[in-house]
Protein backbone atom coordinates (compact mmCIF):
# COMPACT_ATOMS: atom_id res chain seq x y z
CA UNK A 1 0.00 0.00 0.00
CA UNK A 2 1.30 3.13 -0.64
CA UNK A 3 2.44 5.29 1.34
CA UNK A 4 0.43 9.15 1.55
CA UNK A 5 4.08 11.51 1.56
CA UNK A 6 4.11 13.23 5.54
CA UNK A 7 6.10 16.36 6.15
CA UNK A 8 9.58 16.24 6.14
CA UNK A 9 11.26 19.38 7.97
CA UNK A 10 12.43 20.88 11.40
CA UNK A 11 9.19 20.87 12.66
CA UNK A 12 8.26 17.33 11.87
CA UNK A 13 11.29 16.19 13.26
CA UNK A 14 10.72 17.53 16.44
CA UNK A 15 7.32 16.02 16.88
CA UNK A 16 9.13 12.70 16.49
CA UNK A 17 11.96 13.47 18.79
CA UNK A 18 9.53 15.06 21.56
CA UNK A 19 7.54 12.17 21.22
CA UNK A 20 4.52 14.62 20.33
CA UNK A 21 4.29 12.01 17.04
CA UNK A 22 3.93 8.65 16.97
CA UNK A 23 6.15 6.81 14.59
CA UNK A 24 4.31 3.02 13.49
CA UNK A 25 5.98 0.86 11.36
CA UNK A 26 3.35 -1.38 9.20
CA UNK A 27 5.80 -4.71 9.22
CA UNK A 28 7.33 -4.43 12.63
CA UNK A 29 4.83 -2.72 15.48
CA UNK A 30 1.02 -3.28 16.33
CA UNK A 31 -1.04 -0.37 16.59
CA UNK A 32 -1.80 1.08 20.17
CA UNK A 33 -5.30 0.33 20.83
CA UNK A 34 -6.41 3.69 21.10
CA UNK A 35 -5.76 3.71 16.69
CA UNK A 36 -7.15 0.84 16.48
CA UNK A 37 -10.34 2.18 18.25
CA UNK A 38 -10.67 4.80 16.10
CA UNK A 39 -10.11 2.88 13.13
CA UNK A 40 -13.11 0.85 13.95
CA UNK A 41 -15.11 4.17 14.87
CA UNK A 42 -14.44 5.88 11.79
CA UNK A 43 -14.58 2.80 9.85
CA UNK A 44 -11.35 3.67 8.25
CA UNK A 45 -11.35 0.17 6.47
CA UNK A 46 -11.59 -1.56 3.11
CA UNK A 47 -15.03 -2.02 3.59
CA UNK A 48 -15.88 -4.41 1.12
CA UNK A 49 -13.31 -6.57 1.99
CA UNK A 50 -14.17 -7.49 5.91
CA UNK A 51 -13.69 -11.03 6.23
CA UNK A 52 -13.17 -13.69 9.09
CA UNK A 53 -9.88 -15.77 9.51
CA UNK A 54 -12.68 -18.22 7.95
CA UNK A 55 -13.36 -16.32 5.29
CA UNK A 56 -16.77 -14.84 6.37
CA UNK A 57 -18.16 -11.83 4.97
CA UNK A 58 -18.77 -9.09 7.75
CA UNK A 59 -20.86 -6.28 6.77
CA UNK A 60 -20.95 -3.18 9.19
CA UNK A 61 -23.64 -0.99 8.82
CA UNK A 62 -23.01 0.79 11.97
CA UNK A 63 -20.26 0.83 13.77
CA UNK A 64 -22.02 1.26 17.07
CA UNK A 65 -21.35 3.95 19.78
CA UNK A 66 -17.80 4.37 21.94
CA UNK A 67 -18.67 3.42 25.49
CA UNK A 68 -16.32 4.88 28.55
CA UNK A 69 -17.73 3.61 31.36
CA UNK A 70 -16.42 0.24 31.31
CA UNK A 71 -18.08 -3.01 29.19
CA UNK A 72 -17.51 -3.47 25.62
CA UNK A 73 -16.06 -0.48 23.91
CA UNK A 74 -18.66 0.18 21.85
CA UNK A 75 -22.39 -0.22 22.08
CA UNK A 76 -25.45 -0.87 19.86
CA UNK A 77 -23.31 -2.12 16.39
CA UNK A 78 -25.46 -3.29 13.37
CA UNK A 79 -23.31 -5.82 11.97
CA UNK A 80 -24.32 -9.22 9.32
CA UNK A 81 -21.98 -11.95 9.83
CA UNK A 82 -22.22 -14.51 6.95
CA UNK A 83 -25.27 -15.46 5.96
CA UNK A 84 -27.19 -14.86 9.61
CA UNK A 85 -29.44 -11.47 9.52
CA UNK A 86 -28.86 -8.34 10.63
CA UNK A 87 -28.91 -7.27 13.96
CA UNK A 88 -27.20 -5.11 16.88
CA UNK A 89 -25.15 -5.86 19.89
CA UNK A 90 -21.62 -5.00 21.01
CA UNK A 91 -18.09 -4.63 19.76
CA UNK A 92 -14.66 -5.54 22.15
CA UNK A 93 -11.28 -4.31 20.40
CA UNK A 94 -7.91 -5.81 21.55
CA UNK A 95 -4.87 -5.94 20.02
CA UNK A 96 -4.85 -9.70 19.84
CA UNK A 97 -7.56 -12.47 20.16
CA UNK A 98 -6.40 -13.82 23.11
CA UNK A 99 -7.01 -10.50 25.41
CA UNK A 100 -10.95 -12.17 25.17
CA UNK A 101 -9.85 -14.69 28.07
CA UNK A 102 -6.69 -12.86 29.21
CA UNK A 103 -8.78 -10.16 30.10
CA UNK A 104 -11.65 -11.83 31.43
CA UNK A 105 -14.15 -11.02 28.83
CA UNK A 106 -15.67 -14.40 28.64
CA UNK A 107 -16.27 -14.45 32.16
CA UNK A 108 -17.70 -10.81 32.63
CA UNK A 109 -21.85 -10.93 32.04
CA UNK A 110 -21.17 -7.00 30.79
CA UNK A 111 -19.86 -8.78 27.68
CA UNK A 112 -22.94 -11.07 26.64
CA UNK A 113 -23.63 -9.26 23.60
CA UNK A 114 -20.36 -8.78 21.95
CA UNK A 115 -20.97 -10.18 18.34
CA UNK A 116 -17.54 -8.99 17.03
CA UNK A 117 -14.39 -9.02 18.72
CA UNK A 118 -12.02 -6.63 16.51
CA UNK A 119 -8.64 -7.28 16.81
CA UNK A 120 -5.39 -6.58 15.17
CA UNK A 121 -3.98 -9.67 14.33
CA UNK A 122 -5.32 -13.27 15.27
CA UNK A 123 -2.32 -15.14 16.97
CA UNK A 124 -2.34 -18.87 16.72
CA UNK A 125 -2.08 -19.72 19.49
CA UNK A 126 -6.18 -18.05 20.21
CA UNK A 127 -6.88 -20.35 17.73
CA UNK A 128 -5.70 -23.39 20.03
CA UNK A 129 -7.26 -21.96 23.47
CA UNK A 130 -10.07 -24.75 24.62
CA UNK A 131 -13.69 -24.27 22.54
CA UNK A 132 -15.97 -21.57 24.79
CA UNK A 133 -18.89 -19.40 23.86
CA UNK A 134 -17.08 -16.65 21.92
CA UNK A 135 -17.64 -13.82 19.78
CA UNK A 136 -16.68 -14.18 16.16
CA UNK A 137 -12.99 -12.85 15.39
CA UNK A 138 -12.19 -9.62 12.80
CA UNK A 139 -8.60 -8.78 12.32
CA UNK A 140 -7.81 -5.40 10.81
CA UNK A 141 -4.11 -5.89 10.04
CA UNK A 142 -5.00 -6.53 5.85
CA UNK A 143 -8.23 -4.29 5.87
CA UNK A 144 -6.83 -0.47 6.61
CA UNK A 145 -7.37 2.14 3.86
CA UNK A 146 -4.00 3.51 4.80
CA UNK A 147 -0.91 2.41 6.40
CA UNK A 148 -0.13 2.33 9.94
CA UNK A 149 1.94 5.81 9.62
CA UNK A 150 -0.60 7.85 7.86
CA UNK A 151 -3.56 6.76 10.37
CA UNK A 152 -1.09 7.76 13.46
CA UNK A 153 -0.96 11.28 11.93
CA UNK A 154 -4.52 11.35 11.23
CA UNK A 155 -4.96 9.97 15.01
CA UNK A 156 -3.22 13.08 16.24
CA UNK A 157 -5.67 15.42 14.58
CA UNK A 158 -8.62 16.97 16.66
CA UNK A 159 -11.37 16.23 13.92
CA UNK A 160 -9.89 12.72 14.36
CA UNK A 161 -11.46 12.22 17.50
CA UNK A 162 -15.20 13.57 17.27
CA UNK A 163 -17.86 11.61 16.27
CA UNK A 164 -18.72 10.56 12.14
CA UNK A 165 -20.67 12.58 10.15
CA UNK A 166 -22.94 9.35 9.33
CA UNK A 167 -23.13 8.64 13.03
CA UNK A 168 -26.20 11.32 12.95
CA UNK A 169 -29.53 10.25 13.40
CA UNK A 170 -31.87 10.56 10.93
CA UNK A 171 -34.42 12.88 12.92
CA UNK A 172 -30.79 15.01 12.73
CA UNK A 173 -31.43 16.95 9.08
CA UNK A 174 -35.70 17.42 10.64
CA UNK A 175 -34.26 19.04 13.72
CA UNK A 176 -31.76 21.24 11.47
CA UNK A 177 -34.67 22.62 10.36
CA UNK A 178 -36.28 24.18 12.93
CA UNK A 179 -35.14 27.94 14.17
CA UNK A 180 -34.48 28.11 17.23
CA UNK A 181 -37.28 29.17 18.61
CA UNK A 182 -38.87 25.84 17.90
CA UNK A 183 -36.05 24.01 18.97
CA UNK A 184 -36.64 25.61 22.38
CA UNK A 185 -40.55 24.95 22.12
CA UNK A 186 -39.93 21.28 21.31
CA UNK A 187 -37.05 20.47 24.26
CA UNK A 188 -39.12 22.50 27.02
CA UNK A 189 -42.07 20.19 25.82
CA UNK A 190 -40.04 17.21 26.35
CA UNK A 191 -38.25 18.27 29.61
CA UNK A 192 -42.00 19.04 31.47
CA UNK A 193 -42.80 15.50 30.55
CA UNK A 194 -39.32 14.64 32.07
CA UNK A 195 -40.01 16.64 35.05
CA UNK A 196 -43.82 15.33 35.60
CA UNK A 197 -42.57 11.38 34.85
CA UNK A 198 -39.83 11.68 37.64
CA UNK A 199 -42.64 13.75 39.95
CA UNK A 200 -44.51 10.50 39.46
CA UNK A 201 -41.80 8.44 41.45
CA UNK A 202 -41.69 10.17 44.16
CA UNK A 203 -45.76 10.62 44.12
CA UNK A 204 -45.65 6.85 43.78
CA UNK A 205 -42.57 6.00 46.36
CA UNK A 206 -44.04 8.77 48.98
CA UNK A 207 -47.81 6.62 48.86
CA UNK A 208 -45.50 3.94 50.53
CA UNK A 209 -43.03 4.69 52.56
CA UNK A 210 -44.06 9.15 53.26
CA UNK A 211 -42.63 11.93 51.76
CA UNK A 212 -39.46 12.61 53.47
CA UNK A 213 -38.22 8.85 52.93
CA UNK A 214 -39.41 9.38 49.42
CA UNK A 215 -36.99 12.40 49.22
CA UNK A 216 -34.08 10.61 50.94
CA UNK A 217 -34.02 7.77 48.58
CA UNK A 218 -34.28 9.76 45.68
CA UNK A 219 -30.91 11.94 47.28
CA UNK A 220 -29.21 8.53 47.90
CA UNK A 221 -29.70 7.19 44.27
CA UNK A 222 -28.85 10.76 42.95
CA UNK A 223 -25.54 10.62 44.65
CA UNK A 224 -24.58 6.83 43.54
CA UNK A 225 -24.88 8.46 39.78
CA UNK A 226 -25.26 5.96 36.88
CA UNK A 227 -22.60 3.43 38.23
CA UNK A 228 -24.11 3.09 42.44
CA UNK A 229 -27.51 4.31 41.62
CA UNK A 230 -29.14 0.75 43.09
CA UNK A 231 -26.83 0.57 46.17
CA UNK A 232 -27.72 3.79 47.27
CA UNK A 233 -31.08 3.35 47.12
CA UNK A 234 -30.67 -0.11 48.72
CA UNK A 235 -29.04 1.74 51.63
CA UNK A 236 -31.59 4.74 51.75
CA UNK A 237 -34.56 1.94 52.02
CA UNK A 238 -32.72 1.02 55.07
CA UNK A 239 -32.98 4.69 56.59
CA UNK A 240 -35.48 3.71 59.10
CA UNK A 241 -33.43 0.95 60.72
CA UNK A 242 -30.09 2.45 61.02
CA UNK A 243 -31.10 6.18 61.53
CA UNK A 244 -32.29 5.41 65.14
CA UNK A 245 -30.49 7.52 67.79
CA UNK A 246 -28.70 10.89 67.43
CA UNK A 247 -25.31 9.78 66.37
CA UNK A 248 -22.66 12.33 65.11
CA UNK A 249 -22.01 12.78 61.40
CA UNK A 250 -18.74 11.20 62.28
CA UNK A 251 -20.35 8.10 64.01
CA UNK A 252 -22.96 7.99 61.18
CA UNK A 253 -20.38 7.95 58.25
CA UNK A 254 -18.89 4.97 60.55
CA UNK A 255 -22.23 3.79 60.07
CA UNK A 256 -22.96 4.17 57.00
CA UNK A 257 -19.59 2.87 55.45
CA UNK A 258 -19.73 -0.10 57.45
CA UNK A 259 -23.20 -0.56 56.29
CA UNK A 260 -22.39 -0.46 52.67
CA UNK A 261 -19.59 -2.98 53.10
CA UNK A 262 -17.14 0.11 52.11
CA UNK A 263 -14.93 -0.58 54.34
CA UNK A 264 -11.45 -1.69 53.73
CA UNK A 265 -10.66 -5.22 55.13
CA UNK A 266 -7.63 -3.94 56.52
CA UNK A 267 -6.34 -1.10 57.74
CA UNK A 268 -3.79 0.57 55.42
CA UNK A 269 -0.13 1.94 56.85
CA UNK A 270 -0.02 5.42 56.76
CA UNK A 271 -1.52 8.77 57.28
CA UNK A 272 -5.30 7.63 56.67
CA UNK A 273 -5.19 5.05 59.63
CA UNK A 274 -5.96 7.95 62.47
CA UNK A 275 -9.62 8.27 60.39
CA UNK A 276 -10.07 4.68 59.35
CA UNK A 277 -9.05 3.48 62.92
CA UNK A 278 -11.84 5.60 64.95
CA UNK A 279 -14.45 4.60 61.99
CA UNK A 280 -13.47 0.65 62.78
CA UNK A 281 -14.38 1.04 65.98
CA UNK A 282 -17.44 2.96 65.62
CA UNK A 283 -18.68 0.36 63.15
CA UNK A 284 -17.36 -2.47 65.53
CA UNK A 285 -19.65 -1.54 68.25
CA UNK A 286 -22.41 -1.77 66.10
CA UNK A 287 -22.54 -4.08 63.08
CA UNK A 288 -24.45 -6.50 65.08
CA UNK A 289 -27.20 -4.31 65.22
CA UNK A 290 -27.05 -3.30 61.95
CA UNK A 291 -26.22 -6.92 60.58
CA UNK A 292 -29.41 -7.36 58.56
CA UNK A 293 -28.90 -3.92 56.21
CA UNK A 294 -25.46 -4.81 55.40
CA UNK A 295 -24.45 -4.68 51.54
CA UNK A 296 -22.11 -6.83 50.21
CA UNK A 297 -19.22 -5.53 48.40
CA UNK A 298 -19.56 -6.85 44.89
CA UNK A 299 -22.94 -4.65 44.42
CA UNK A 300 -20.73 -1.24 44.32
CA UNK A 301 -19.15 -0.54 40.75
CA UNK A 302 -15.67 0.97 40.55
CA UNK A 303 -14.45 0.83 37.21
CA UNK A 304 -15.11 3.70 35.04
CA UNK A 305 -15.97 5.73 38.32
CA UNK A 306 -13.62 9.34 38.90
CA UNK A 307 -11.97 9.75 42.60
CA UNK A 308 -14.02 11.94 43.55
CA UNK A 309 -17.25 10.15 42.54
CA UNK A 310 -16.08 7.32 45.21
CA UNK A 311 -19.27 6.06 46.64
CA UNK A 312 -17.61 6.22 50.56
CA UNK A 313 -17.20 10.03 49.78
CA UNK A 314 -20.62 10.24 48.56
CA UNK A 315 -21.96 8.52 52.15
CA UNK A 316 -20.18 10.98 53.99
CA UNK A 317 -21.23 13.93 52.67
CA UNK A 318 -24.79 12.30 53.23
CA UNK A 319 -23.94 11.77 57.10
CA UNK A 320 -23.69 15.31 56.90
CA UNK A 321 -27.29 16.07 55.94
CA UNK A 322 -29.21 13.10 57.65
CA UNK A 323 -27.32 14.77 61.07
CA UNK A 324 -29.04 18.45 60.55
CA UNK A 325 -32.45 17.48 61.99
CA UNK A 326 -33.72 20.94 59.40
CA UNK A 327 -32.53 19.64 56.37
CA UNK A 328 -35.80 19.13 54.88
CA UNK A 329 -37.15 22.01 56.27
CA UNK A 330 -34.36 23.95 54.59
CA UNK A 331 -35.27 22.63 50.88
CA UNK A 332 -39.01 23.55 51.79
CA UNK A 333 -37.92 27.19 52.94
CA UNK A 334 -35.99 27.70 50.00
CA UNK A 335 -38.78 26.66 47.64
CA UNK A 336 -40.48 29.30 49.46
CA UNK A 337 -38.18 31.96 49.20
CA UNK A 338 -38.50 34.72 47.02
CA UNK A 339 -34.90 35.85 45.63
CA UNK A 340 -36.01 37.92 42.91
CA UNK A 341 -34.61 41.30 44.91
CA UNK A 342 -31.21 39.90 46.11
CA UNK A 343 -28.29 42.09 45.07
CA UNK A 344 -27.91 45.40 44.45
CA UNK A 345 -30.68 45.49 41.67
CA UNK A 346 -33.49 42.84 40.92
CA UNK A 347 -32.38 39.64 39.36
CA UNK A 348 -34.59 36.77 37.69
CA UNK A 349 -36.22 34.91 40.54
CA UNK A 350 -34.29 31.71 39.49
CA UNK A 351 -30.41 33.53 39.52
CA UNK A 352 -29.60 33.40 42.96
CA UNK A 353 -31.74 30.21 43.15
CA UNK A 354 -29.28 27.58 42.50
CA UNK A 355 -26.43 29.43 44.66
CA UNK A 356 -28.80 28.77 47.86
CA UNK A 357 -29.35 25.69 47.10
CA UNK A 358 -25.73 24.91 47.50
CA UNK A 359 -25.31 26.37 50.57
CA UNK A 360 -27.78 23.69 51.91
CA UNK A 361 -26.53 20.90 50.26
CA UNK A 362 -22.78 21.86 50.57
CA UNK A 363 -20.68 20.82 53.32
CA UNK A 364 -17.94 23.29 54.52
CA UNK A 365 -15.43 20.76 55.97
CA UNK A 366 -15.04 17.20 57.05
CA UNK A 367 -11.84 16.06 58.61
CA UNK A 368 -10.93 13.51 56.11
CA UNK A 369 -13.29 13.71 52.92
CA UNK A 370 -12.47 17.47 52.57
CA UNK A 371 -8.81 16.43 52.16
CA UNK A 372 -9.44 12.66 50.06
CA UNK A 373 -10.81 11.20 47.39
CA UNK A 374 -10.85 7.75 48.70
CA UNK A 375 -9.85 5.62 51.60
CA UNK A 376 -6.43 5.55 50.27
CA UNK A 377 -5.98 7.94 48.40
CA UNK A 378 -2.84 10.59 49.04
CA UNK A 379 -4.15 13.87 51.36
CA UNK A 380 -4.88 16.88 48.46
CA UNK A 381 -2.78 20.00 49.34
CA UNK A 382 -6.17 22.09 49.22
CA UNK A 383 -9.11 21.40 50.87
CA UNK A 384 -11.86 20.08 47.91
CA UNK A 385 -15.77 20.62 48.16
CA UNK A 386 -17.74 17.51 48.86
CA UNK A 387 -20.22 18.43 46.39
CA UNK A 388 -19.88 20.30 43.31
CA UNK A 389 -22.26 22.81 41.39
CA UNK A 390 -22.93 20.48 38.75
CA UNK A 391 -24.10 17.53 41.11
CA UNK A 392 -26.49 20.42 42.39
CA UNK A 393 -27.82 21.25 39.03
CA UNK A 394 -28.38 17.25 38.77
CA UNK A 395 -29.97 17.15 42.49
CA UNK A 396 -32.04 20.35 41.59
CA UNK A 397 -33.18 18.59 37.98
CA UNK A 398 -33.61 14.87 39.23
CA UNK A 399 -34.66 15.08 42.73
CA UNK A 400 -35.41 18.13 44.51
CA UNK A 401 -37.41 19.76 41.93
CA UNK A 402 -39.89 17.24 40.86
CA UNK A 403 -40.14 15.94 45.11
CA UNK A 404 -41.30 19.97 45.36
CA UNK A 405 -43.32 19.62 42.11
CA UNK A 406 -45.30 16.79 43.17
CA UNK A 407 -45.94 17.64 46.71
CA UNK A 408 -47.43 21.15 45.55
CA UNK A 409 -49.81 19.02 42.68
CA UNK A 410 -50.82 16.91 45.72
CA UNK A 411 -51.64 20.27 48.18
CA UNK A 412 -52.99 21.70 45.22
CA UNK A 413 -50.36 24.79 46.32
CA UNK A 414 -51.07 26.44 42.81
CA UNK A 415 -48.19 29.42 43.31
CA UNK A 416 -45.77 26.78 44.48
CA UNK A 417 -46.16 24.89 41.57
CA UNK A 418 -45.75 27.99 39.08
CA UNK A 419 -42.61 28.55 41.51
CA UNK A 420 -41.00 24.95 41.23
CA UNK A 421 -41.71 25.17 37.32
CA UNK A 422 -40.00 28.20 36.35
CA UNK A 423 -37.34 27.72 38.81
CA UNK A 424 -36.63 23.97 36.28
CA UNK A 425 -36.90 25.93 33.06
CA UNK A 426 -34.68 28.58 33.93
CA UNK A 427 -31.91 26.55 35.79
CA UNK A 428 -28.57 26.86 34.20
CA UNK A 429 -27.43 24.28 32.33
CA UNK A 430 -25.09 21.95 33.58
CA UNK A 431 -21.72 20.44 31.68
CA UNK A 432 -22.86 17.93 28.92
CA UNK A 433 -22.73 14.00 30.19
CA UNK A 434 -21.70 11.05 28.07
CA UNK A 435 -25.45 10.86 27.29
CA UNK A 436 -25.63 14.38 26.35
CA UNK A 437 -22.85 14.37 24.33
CA UNK A 438 -23.46 12.00 22.06
CA UNK A 439 -27.25 12.79 22.19
CA UNK A 440 -26.08 16.49 20.45
CA UNK A 441 -23.63 14.68 17.42
CA UNK A 442 -26.78 12.24 16.79
CA UNK A 443 -29.71 14.59 16.94
CA UNK A 444 -28.21 18.25 17.50
CA UNK A 445 -25.40 17.63 14.53
CA UNK A 446 -22.53 18.38 16.98
CA UNK A 447 -21.96 20.68 20.71
CA UNK A 448 -20.76 23.36 18.93
CA UNK A 449 -24.13 23.70 16.15
CA UNK A 450 -27.29 24.16 18.67
CA UNK A 451 -26.57 25.58 22.09
CA UNK A 452 -28.72 23.90 25.09
CA UNK A 453 -28.61 26.78 27.55
CA UNK A 454 -30.75 25.72 30.19
CA UNK A 455 -30.77 22.54 31.99
CA UNK A 456 -33.92 22.16 31.21
CA UNK A 457 -33.32 22.38 27.78
CA UNK A 458 -30.96 19.34 28.83
CA UNK A 459 -33.41 17.08 30.30
CA UNK A 460 -35.10 17.75 27.41
CA UNK A 461 -32.95 16.27 25.11
CA UNK A 462 -32.00 13.22 27.02
CA UNK A 463 -36.12 12.38 27.55
CA UNK A 464 -36.01 12.06 23.68
CA UNK A 465 -33.07 9.78 23.40
CA UNK A 466 -35.04 7.81 25.84
CA UNK A 467 -38.32 7.96 24.56
CA UNK A 468 -37.31 7.48 20.78
CA UNK A 469 -33.20 6.80 20.53
CA UNK A 470 -33.87 4.09 23.54
CA UNK A 471 -36.41 1.69 21.09
CA UNK A 472 -34.58 2.05 18.14
CA UNK A 473 -30.93 0.48 16.89
CA UNK A 474 -28.06 2.87 15.59
CA UNK A 475 -29.41 3.19 11.69
CA UNK A 476 -32.82 4.27 13.66
CA UNK A 477 -34.75 1.54 11.70
CA UNK A 478 -38.61 2.30 12.23
CA UNK A 479 -38.13 5.70 14.22
CA UNK A 480 -41.07 8.10 14.28
CA UNK A 481 -39.41 11.24 15.60
CA UNK A 482 -38.04 12.45 11.89
CA UNK A 483 -41.18 12.03 10.74
CA UNK A 484 -43.17 13.81 13.93
CA UNK A 485 -40.96 16.56 13.68
CA UNK A 486 -41.31 17.43 9.70
CA UNK A 487 -45.17 17.46 10.48
CA UNK A 488 -45.27 19.16 13.80
CA UNK A 489 -46.51 23.27 13.31
CA UNK A 490 -45.26 24.25 16.71
CA UNK A 491 -47.16 26.22 19.39
CA UNK A 492 -48.52 22.70 20.36
CA UNK A 493 -49.95 22.27 16.62
CA UNK A 494 -49.86 19.54 14.46
CA UNK A 495 -50.24 20.19 10.28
Amino acid sequence: MAVFPLAQNFYAEWRVQSGAASVLHDENQAPPERLLQAVWQHQRLRRDQLKTGDGTAVRVFHPGFMSAEGGPDFRGAVLQIGDRAPCSGDVEVDIRAGGWRAHGHDRNPNFQNVLLHVVWEESALSSKLPTQPAPTVLSLKNSLDAPLAELGLWLENDWAADLPADFRGQCSTALGELDEARLAELLRAAAQVRLQAKAAQFHARARQAGWEQALWEGLFRALGYKHNGWPMQNLAEKRPEWSRGEPSAFALQGRLLGISGLLPAELPRGQNDGYLRRVWDCWWRERDEFSDCVLPRAAWRFHGLRPANHPARRLALAAHWLVDADFVSKIEKWMAADFSTRGSRPSPTTNCAPDALQEILQVEHDEFWSWRWTFRSARLKQPQPLLGAARVTDLAMNVILPWLWTRAVEGKNEKIRREVEQRFFAWPAAGDNSVLKLARQRLLGGPSKRALRSAAAQQGLMQIVRDFCGHTNAVCDDCRFPGLIQNWGGSGTQI
